[in-house]
């Protein structure tokens, strides 16, 4: 906790939450009814295919003119469905800490194309997988941490480390009286990152 109590006493949670109030002045309700379906199925069917990464590429706002998403949609849907079942059961293994869930479950997409390398796309997948504990990971997310002080290094194991300063924040959050999900934070994060690179 030693870079959230400095976060603390260089006024982070004020920065931290103007910005998550700036984002939900300006959010569309429907923005996110493209992930909530793709969560809903994803809860049915145990697993992830490959309309529903193709539905979150599209939420993401990602590009698909790629090598990678041609090698993925070459590969059958049963195949598919097979890699992504072990991190859909990760993320949602209440057995598992939030950042043991989060590393098992990069883990288990780490096979596929396109998702071996990057998190933006992989934690738009685990969040769709487990909405009330994973959290998404982006450019703009990264530089909302460095607008807060927090390091966050591309090494392996990034999206855990990232969970781990997540939950860091939701717990800034709850000192200050909100109740806070991960979702919350990486809102919050997007939105600051923003303001900051000014895109």
């Amino acid at each position: 906790m030693d870079e959230i109590e400095k976060a603390l006493t260089s006024r982070a949670w004020e920065k931290l939450q103007s910005a998550y109030a700036d984002f939900q002045a300006v959010s569309a309700p429907a923005y996110d009814e493209v992930l909530r379906e793709t969560s809903e199925r994803i809860r049915v069917t145990g697993s992830i295919g490959k309309a529903d990464i193709g539905a979150l590429l599209f939420w993401k706002r990602l590009r698909a003119d790629t090598p990678w998403v041609r090698a993925l949609l070459v590969i059958g849907e049963a195949e598919v469905r097979a890699a992504t079942r072990p991190a859909v059961d990760a993320v949602n293994d209440e057995m598992l800490t939030v950042i043991e869930a989060a590393a098992a479950g990069r883990r288990a997409l780490a096979a596929l194309p396109g998702l071996g390398v990057g998190d933006a796309l992989a934690s738009a997948l685990l969040l769709a997988a487990a909405p009330t504990r994973m959290a998404v990971y982006d450019r703009r997310a990264q530089i909302g941490l460095e607008s807060l002080g927090l390091s966050l290094s591309r090494a392996p194991g990034r999206y855990a480390r990232y969970m781990k300063l997540v939950e860091d924040l939701r717990g800034l959050a709850e000192l200050h009286g909100f109740s806070w999900s991960a979702r919350d934070v990486d809102l919050a994060l997007y939105s600051l990152g923003g303001l900051t690179s000014k895109d």
